[in-house]
């Protein structure tokens, strides 16, 4: 996907996560009668304002995107005329105040839901988890299973895509556990398998951790046809067609696609020359293959894509779709277990047990958000999704300057009776904003690490 599309794609979601955040606030606000001043999305300089309603309430769009704000009538922040003194933030209740502040992360949360609720309405087309031939020597090859096996149940929980496996999984993984596996073999057996991810360490959290366990998941076999030629592509310019069969790559005899796309891979910029037959019978096709850089490897391209039966890969995909009542609690159930799974891999950072190179900065958000968008609507509103519990989430931790350290403030005034005092929240400012500016740097530095590395 081309950059400026990407920066698209990643703006687009930063507007509509920052929005909604911004709009609890504002909107409980309103409720308990506060006063707004100011409605900014972004920080900094205002590039565009306008003032509408009837509090003249400034709508703004600020240069630094990253962020947001609502500004409200405060006693603390300047003089407040005396008709307007009922309506200052300060003046109002510690409940008020809870809900005022609280309502910007629950709006996330409740983006979140509203996303999973619509995804699970419109219906997704997803694998089936049944697993290729496990590598030697894994996890996966020791607990006995074979390809073909499909696993039906993680422990108690039953498993219908390989989604469903990856996230139950991934928690089992995180907390170095056993795991059951309940399989379907190739004679529609059932059998348990167990899987002891007790070995992992740090590294094996990173990336794949399906793959680095030994499961990877099925692909039949796709005949080395030519099913599309894109235009302007190396393959076009070369004289490849669409029926054309690959019979050898540089000698090499081809007997499937995936063959043919590992050859053509590790030949960035390299010659290569194909046996092809087609219509008009066998011929020899040289081709130069265009060099590209996927997740920060450089890969040879030529641009066609494999033809292949939709019927016969019918049975490795499944459906998933519900009524609106029943994806409902779904989408909560979503919402909670990433929102609860996001807790536990951050407690796991602080206490080493999980490696800080697993925290993302905004590159490589911008990254996941370009690639969902080339893969369809339903994926980037999954993205969508994710992020917006991560917004939630973060902003509730109870960091000063964050939403979750307000809320600290006023859970010790409900305890003690009386609001923190100025100088406790001055010092704790200090302490938030270099607990952000640590969890920053490692976020880009991450980035930029992956950037380097691929």
């Amino acid at each position: 996907m081309s950059l400026i599309a990407t920066i698209l794609a990643f703006l687009g979601a930063l507007a509509i996560l920052i929005v909604i955040h911004e709009l609890g606030h504002f909107g409980v606000a309103r409720l308990c009668d506060v006063k707004v001043l100011r409605f900014s999305v972004g920080f900094g300089r205002p590039l565009l304002a306008i003032r509408a309603g009837k509090d003249k309430t400034e709508w703004a769009l600020a240069a630094w995107p990253l962020g947001g704000y609502v500004k409200m009538l405060d006693e603390r922040e300047g003089e407040v005329a005396p008709e307007d003194l009922s309506r200052a933030f300060n003046r109002k209740s510690v409940w008020q105040r809870f809900a005022i502040v609280i309502a910007g992360p629950a709006a996330n949360l409740l983006l979140a839901i509203f996303i999973y609720w619509c995804i699970l309405l419109a219906g997704v087309v997803e694998t089936r988890p049944v697993i290729a031939a496990p590598e030697a020597n894994s996890i996966a090859a020791a607990s006995g299973l074979q390809q073909g096996d499909t696993i039906v149940r993680v422990d108690d929980i039953p498993v219908a895509t390989w989604q469903d496996l990856r996230w139950q999984l991934l928690k089992r993984v995180v907390d170095r556990s056993a795991v059951k596996l309940e399989v379907l073999n190739a004679r529609n057996e059932l059998d348990w398998r167990k899987l002891d991810f007790g070995s992992f360490d740090n590294q094996d959290l990173e990336g794949d951790v399906l793959a680095r366990s030994g499961l990877k998941l099925f692909r039949p076999p796709i005949d080395p046809v030519v099913g599309n030629v894109v235009a302007g592509s190396v393959a076009e310019r070369a004289g490849l067609k669409a029926g054309d069969r690959v019979l050898e790559a540089d000698g090499k005899s081809i007997s499937n696609w995936e063959e043919l796309v590992g050859i053509i891979r590790g030949r960035a910029d390299a010659g290569l020359t194909l046996l092809v037959r087609g219509a008009s019978g066998e011929r020899s096709v040289k081709l130069q293959p265009e060099a590209v850089q996927q997740g920060g490897v450089r890969i040879g391209r030529i641009g066609v894509a494999a033809k292949f039966d939709p019927a016969s890969i019918k049975h490795m995909t499944v459906v998933v779709k519900y009524g609106p009542l029943e994806a409902l609690p779904r989408a909560i159930a979503r919402t909670w277990d990433t929102s609860v799974f996001s807790l536990q891999m951050l407690g796991k950072m602080l206490t080493g047990q999980v490696s800080w190179k697993n925290l993302s900065g905004p590159v490589t958000i911008a990254d996941y958000a370009g690639q969902s968008a080339q893969m369809g609507v339903i994926a980037y509103m999954g993205f969508l999704a994710l992020i917006s519990i991560s917004l939630g989430v973060l902003n509730l931790l109870p960091i000063p300057l964050l939403d979750g350290g307000h809320l600290m403030y006023y859970v010790v005034e409900i305890i003690k009776g009386s609001p923190v005092s100025e100088r406790v929240m001055e010092f704790g400012q200090k302490i938030g904003l270099s607990l952000l500016i640590l969890l920053t740097a490692f976020a880009f530095y991450n980035d930029i690490n992956r950037l380097i590395s691929g």
